[in-house]
């Protein structure tokens, strides 16, 4: 279920597209952040989820992201040009509780990020400063991994395998799906590479035999292959059309077959593109024909600003929504 696919080669954005796969509505709503504000990453919901020691923490940037059953953030990036995407990983440990250290519930895990850091580095820094705690959201477990990316095309992918975080930080680490494990992830795209390379190709062409399914190795293969042939665009326009073609085709269709047990796969509820370059967020819902997109910087961000949101569930939702956003209470 989901993939996050980077695209920091070209010279004219870096830019983020992910899909997000799940068996139900994960009620996304598109939500701003100002700075400032007071946060307790013990809570979930209503609810105290860490009672001893939780995280408390103070938004030092403005965000703009997609909530997910209003409990925590899925997807997102921040005015400073940090993005930050959630994908379900089931093999999740995080090892037992330490109360000595702030406990963040896992629902809050990027939005602590992204309120905090400017760049993948400095977010990687942040994870010292708490533990994760585990959760679940709907009688599902959030057991997740994530991927993070900045303005200057740097990228990490975070993972908590057997009570041990796991960080792969480099720009070459483009694309992510779900189980198994990143590490093995690699391991299996290097596989695919040295088969194509005995079949005589050095490089992805039209005769490269390409995997068709719909689980996470085949979309990590078939993510890799078309973002390596991403042509250089000549426009903002023509970048994001690139990226959201490739996440399209790493997309499950409705009724693709849901394989049960470990490694599950589920249909696509929506799309996003981070621009980083831009500040800009695009976003797809499966069930609607229009993309629509919002800009931060055309958000007070201030502290004391109200928190603004967007259902997009609207049909005649489409193209620059900035000024469809409307006051809201904070959901967490």
């Amino acid at each position: 279920m989901c993939t996050r696919i980077l695209w920091n080669t070209n010279n004219h954005a870096v830019l983020a597209g992910r899909t997000m796969d799940w068996p139900e509505s994960t009620e996304p709503v598109l939500t701003v952040f100002p700075r400032g504000l007071e946060r307790n990453g013990g809570r979930l919901g209503d609810t105290t989820v860490v009672r001893d020691n939780p995280l408390l923490w103070t938004s030092r940037f403005g965000s703009l992201v997609t909530t997910v059953y209003g409990a925590g953030t899925a997807d997102g990036l921040n005015e400073a040009g940090l993005a930050a995407h959630m994908l379900y990983l089931d093999s999740t440990d995080l090892g037992p509780r330490d109360p000595g250290r702030p406990g963040l519930q896992i629902a809050l895990w990027i939005q602590y990020l992204l309120d905090g850091a400017q760049t993948v580095q400095e977010a990687l820094d942040l994870l010292d400063a708490c533990q994760l705690v585990p959760v679940e959201l709907r009688g599902f477990r959030a057991s997740v991994h994530v991927a993070l990316e900045d303005g200057s095309g740097d990228s990490a992918i975070i993972e908590y395998i057997e009570g041990r975080r796991r960080v792969h930080h480099d720009r070459s680490y483009t694309i992510m799906t779900n189980e198994p494990s990143y590490e093995e992830q690699l391991r299996l795209l290097r596989e695919k590479v040295r088969a194509v390379q005995v079949l005589g190709h050095d490089r992805p062409s039209s005769d490269v035999p390409l995997p068709g399914n719909v689980n996470a190795v085949d979309r990590f293969q078939r993510a890799a292959y078309f973002s390596a042939l991403l042509p250089e665009p000549a426009d903002d326009r023509q970048a994001v059309a690139g990226i959201l073609a490739v996440t399209r085709n790493a997309s499950v269709p409705f009724g693709a077959p849901y394989r049960e047990g470990r490694f599950r796969t589920y249909n696509t509820e929506y799309r996003t593109v981070c621009d980083l370059t831009r500040k800009r967020y695009f976003f797809e819902l499966s069930t609607s024909p229009n993309l629509l997109w919002a800009e931060i910087g055309r958000f007070d961000l201030s502290p004391g600003a109200p928190v603004m949101t967007l259902h997009p569930e609207g049909i005649d939702l489409v193209g620059d929504v900035s000024e469809r956003f409307t006051q809201a209470p904070a959901p967490f």
